[in-house]
Parts: C-alpha cells; structure tokens; sequence
C-alpha cells in the first residue's frame, strides 16, 4: 500500500471535544462540555424573514460567485461597528469574510507558518487554534495565562531566544478555555513587546461581545495595529452554522491572505452573508446581544454558586463575560477519570488536558455555561459533587 497521507498530518490529532460531544449527546447526560451558544437566541423568524427578502431579489447576485474579501456592506457594517465600539479607524478593505474564525487560523497558517517554525500560545490555550495551526508543524511554546492575562516575565525568557517565534497566538477576552481577560496593563505590555520584537499576534475575539461585568477593553489590535491580526465572529452572538467570521489584518499582510483564500475557496457563503447583513440591517445587534449577555450573566452566577455548595473542594475561575468557567481539581484527581464517572452519573465536561502543551496537567477542566437554564445547571454541578465524593 502506498504511504498516501502527507507527513505534516503524523502529528495531528483529532478534536478532543468533538469526540467528547458524541458521548454527551445523550440526552439523559447534563453537558456543560460544548462551547454552543444557547439556542434559544437564535433569530430564526428574523433570519427567515431576511432569507425571503434576499432570494426575492433577484438583482443582488446573491446565488452568484462572490467576491473573495467578502461582501462589500457587511465589512463596512464591521469596520463602522470597531468605530463605535473601540474608537478604531478601520478600513474595509483590510476585511476578509471568513468561514467561520477556525478558517482564518488555517488562512494564517498557510501564509505564516514554516515546518518548525516557533509559535507562542497561551497555556492553557485554544484547542481548535492548537489543531487549525498544528498542520503547519510549528513548535507550540507555552506562555502561562494567569489572572491578568499573560505571563510577560515567560513571554520575555521567549522573546529573548535569538531566534525567537515571529507568532503569538491569544484570546484576549473571556478566554477559552479559562474564561479570563488580558488587563489593560497586561494588553498594553504584550502590545509593547510585539512592537518591540517585531512578532505578529493572533488576537482571536470571539467572546468579546458577551460581556455582562466590568467594563470593555480595547482590543491589543488597537494597541498595535501593524502586528495584530484581529479575528472575529458572528457564531456566538447570530448563528453558529452560518460559519461566518472576519479578519481585521494589517495592510502589509492582506494581499498574501486574500491568495490563500482564494486558493482555499474563492470564497465565503456569498448567500448566507447577503442574509446575515440583511438581518443586521433591520435588527438592532447590540439589543439581541444584550438579551444573551443579561441570561449568560445569570447562568454563570447560577454554576458559581452550584460550585460553593456542592464541590467546595475545586477552586474555579470567575469571568466577567464569555461562556466559560475553568476548574482546578483537588490535585489527585485526573479530569479524565473524573470525566467518565461523571458520564455514568449524567454529567459531561471537557477534561483539561488536551489544552496544555504540556501533558502532565491533569486536574483541570472547562465547564460551558452557555447552554443550560439555571435549574439544569445546579442538577448538573450536583451530579458532579456527588462523583467527586466518590473519588475523594
């Protein structure tokens, strides 16, 4: 048998969660392990009402190939909204419509990333960049993230090395896997050093919008916008199928990633993004975005407190905006072992491990929020303090 499979792919795993998703689909089990926005929220007369409007026009292209940077009015809606938000001069011509965020990290990937080549991430750090970027057979090195963000004494030891990584990938707010936020000082400093270094950063943004504490932080992007490449998304604020997110990139970088798109798929959904723009133009945004983050504040509140009372030996982040908490077991626990107890008693999370590079980690876990009413939610933190009294 000939040896079909390229080398890059010896190295690549499957996606950790995904596998752990078709165990909880049950739906006898509680599942806190998905990263899913709650369904409820999701516009489905507004959206059908946007998907008539745009078929019964028949002079918009919309069944047409489109353009590879992606529909002009919905980056200029992007570029206006970073204005409004963050008081940044944006440009749409510095817009790529992507499918989905995960296609941008592939984008960059492709156009960036050498065999061997270093790459700084946040540890724990984002399983789908870990494997959208392991493709390209960098050397991931780990920088841990702490309470204020990044650890900038290791991101110096790094930046340091004479031939130190010209990539730093991070989540700057509500991080997944931790749900924590980069600080302002910490955002100003990881900006001084990209300069300073002449590193490219990965700013990935797709929880930014879901802040329901504390006050919004502007994006390291504005910090430093000739080494940022700022992604975004509608997945978790609009619809998660419609695959649609952005990238906000530096003018030096634009033409080599509009080639690689064009390469991969010419383009995004030219249809879907006619609808979403549609929808964005006859709906206010941020008042749908405010009734996710009103319930996701409450949600959140709801596991905290679940968490007190009946796992009081697991100490866990505390977000203020996002989807995610982040679990540190008592320390001989294996979040593995823990996970298939937890199955058998109806409760999924995602075990830790899979987001370290390191693979000694072992008494972390991710818990989602996001998709379960408050009463489900102490159901499940129960049945998880019941198999943590069983392993104790």
């Amino acid at each position: 048998m000939q040896p079909f499979f390229a080398k890059r792919f010896a190295q690549v795993e499957p996606s950790f969660i995904r596998e752990i998703l078709k165990v909880a689909m049950n739906p006898d089990v509680i599942s806190f392990a998905g990263g899913l926005p709650n369904p409820a929220f999701f516009p489905h007369q507004e959206l059908a009402q946007a998907s008539a409007s745009v078929l019964a026009d028949t002079s918009n292209g919309a069944l047409q190939y489109a353009a590879s940077e992606g529909f002009a009015p919905l980056r200029e809606f992007i570029a206006k909204r970073y204005w409004q938000q963050y008081g940044m001069t944006v440009s749409p011509d510095n817009i790529l419509i992507t499918n989905g965020s995960q296609q941008a990290l592939d984008l960059l990937g492709k156009v960036l990333v050498d065999e061997g080549d270093k790459l700084i991430i946040e540890e724990p750090g984002y399983l789908g960049a870990i494997q959208a970027l392991s493709v390209y057979q960098p050397i991931f090195q780990g920088v841990a993230l702490k309470e204020e963000g990044l650890d900038l004494p290791a991101l110096d030891s790094l930046l340091a090395e004479p031939d130190h990584a010209k990539l730093l990938y991070g989540v700057t707010n509500f991080q997944n896997p931790t749900g924590l936020s980069y600080s302002l000082e910490n955002r100003q400093g990881v900006a001084e050093r990209l300069i300073k270094n002449n590193v490219l950063m990965i700013e990935d943004n797709p929880y930014g919008e879901l802040r329901f504490e504390g006050e919004h932080l502007p994006p390291i992007a504005k910090l430093a916008p000739e080494n940022v490449v700022l992604l975004g998304s509608f997945s978790k604020v609009v619809a998660p199928s419609f695959r649609l997110g952005w990238m906000l990139m530096p003018d030096w970088l634009c033409q080599k990633v509009i080639i690689a798109k064009q390469a991969s798929d010419l383009h995004t959904n030219g249809f879907v993004q006619q609808v979403l723009y549609s929808y964005l133009q006859a709906h206010d945004l941020d008042e749908h975005i405010e009734k996710i983050r009103t319930v996701y504040g409450r949600q959140k509140i709801a596991m905290e407190q679940a968490l007190l009372k009946y796992c009081p030996s697991i100490e866990f982040t505390r977000p203020e905006g996002g989807m995610f908490l982040w679990l540190k077991l008592p320390a001989h626990i294996d979040a593995m072992a823990l996970f298939d107890h937890a199955i058998s008693e109806g409760m999924a999370f995602v075990p830790g491990q899979p987001f370290y590079i390191r693979p000694d980690i072992l008494n972390t876990a991710r818990l989602s929020y996001a998709g379960a009413d408050e009463a489900t939610i102490v159901e499940g933190i129960k049945r998880l303090g019941k198999v943590l009294q069983q392993l104790v």
